[in-house]
């Protein structure tokens, strides 16, 4: 059954949780390899959507295509037509620019829009940081405030009492805005190594959370960032 907390109480909650990681950001400690921010990027409390961003990118935008990706310049073709052309963070000859490869798998501090916009140490989670999240804590599917997501509680010892709240925000795919269904995308850092056109995130529906999936690294998503 979905529970509903309030923001008091959820504002009660945090208080004894979060510590200052700087002047304007809270985190938590889950008792896990990093801490986790308590809100979103573009976001001011944990259950607002906040902002969405396409993989290594770090301005929003009105839509988001690989006609309008960074790392993409619109361009199609370089051995399959139907397949962007890759200009940073390419494992694959076939789909880099004139068979160009870096072999990058992890954003770098510039394209990593949770240190930029946030600084500090502040960065996106990589896709093994995600999974210990996935794996390590107990996920229940709630309400707070009029916001549908997951009330996300550590199992681990000394920290079961630790939680966050990752709002179901939805994304945008493409020029369809999907804003206001009830799923939540959550990119970490790390690209698809055997599909580079593709990076990974931590999606759920409902009552089905999985990690370790990957999506278009085109599309734009939510962003939760962790801190050492």
């Amino acid at each position: 059954m979905r529970k509903i907390i309030s923001l008091f109480a959820w504002a009660s909650i945090m208080m004894t949780l979060c510590v200052p990681a700087s002047a304007q950001h809270e985190f938590v400690d889950l008792g896990l390899s990093v801490k986790w921010a308590t809100c979103n990027v573009g976001a001011n409390k944990p259950n607002e959507s906040g902002d969405y961003y396409a993989w290594g990118e770090t301005e929003t935008k009105d839509y988001y295509s690989w006609d309008n990706y960074k790392w993409s310049n619109g361009e199609y073709g370089w051995k399959d037509s139907r397949n962007p052309i890759l200009t940073k963070y390419c494992t694959d000859s076939d789909c880099g620019k004139d068979g160009f490869t870096d072999n990058k798998i992890t954003l770098e501090p510039n394209d990593d829009v949770a240190h930029v916009k946030w600084g500090g140490s502040w960065r996106m989670p990589t896709n093994d940081e995600m999974a210990e999240l996935y794996n390590n804590c107990t996920w229940s599917l709630i309400t707070m405030g009029d916001v549908q997501g997951y009330l996300v509680r550590s199992k681990m010892s000394g920290y079961t009492d630790r939680t966050i709240f990752l709002p179901a925000a939805g994304c945008y795919t493409d020029v369809v805005n999907m804003r206001n269904e009830p799923y939540g995308y959550y990119w970490t850092s790390t690209l698809c190594k055997d599909s580079p056109f593709r990076s990974y995130q931590l999606y759920y529906h409902q009552n089905v959370v999985e990690s370790e999936t990957y999506l278009n690294r085109s599309m734009g998503r939510s962003v939760r960032p962790v801190c050492p």
